[in-house]
């Protein structure tokens, strides 16, 4: 069991690095000219320097629950996001199509592109060798029960 994963744990300075960053794009969406929000960037790592050697965990802990508090209560009214990010205004813009869909194609369709599909059966049959010896053949299940 060595590489177990902690999925949604986090470390404390996993959470601070975390508070730090959203902490500077509250600041991107309050401030539009660079070098105001530069200013004030640098402000906040002065804040965070400051708390950055606390070794016991208790106060290090109610530092953070602080910032968090803080940042959640001057939080900008209209947050910045990027475009293709959650919330953006491109977010899932372009659907992907899965691969199973060209399974799908009419022969007529696929024959258009011979390179393309004879490849993409040598492939499909290198993925299935590849799985079975990694995880073995799929067992007959039996008709009886």
């Amino acid at each position: 069991m060595a590489n177990v994963p902690f999925l949604g744990l986090k470390t404390h300075s996993q959470k601070v690095c975390s508070l730090f960053k959203r902490t500077l794009r509250n600041l991107e969406a309050f401030y539009d000219r660079r070098n105001v929000y530069r200013y004030q960037a640098v402000l906040m790592r002065e804040r965070f320097d400051k708390n950055a050697q606390v070794k016991d965990m208790r106060v290090a802990t109610q530092l953070l629950k602080q910032g968090e508090e803080e940042l959640f209560l001057q939080q900008h009214s209209i947050p910045r996001k990027f475009p293709l990010s959650p919330g953006g205004v491109a977010y899932e813009r372009v659907v992907q199509s899965p691969d199973w869909v060209l399974d799908y194609w009419h022969p007529l369709e696929k024959a258009q592109y011979p390179e393309y599909f004879k490849r993409r059966e040598e492939r499909k049959k290198e993925f299935i060798a590849m799985w079975e010896k990694e995880y073995g053949k799929e067992e007959k299940k039996d008709q009886h029960h």
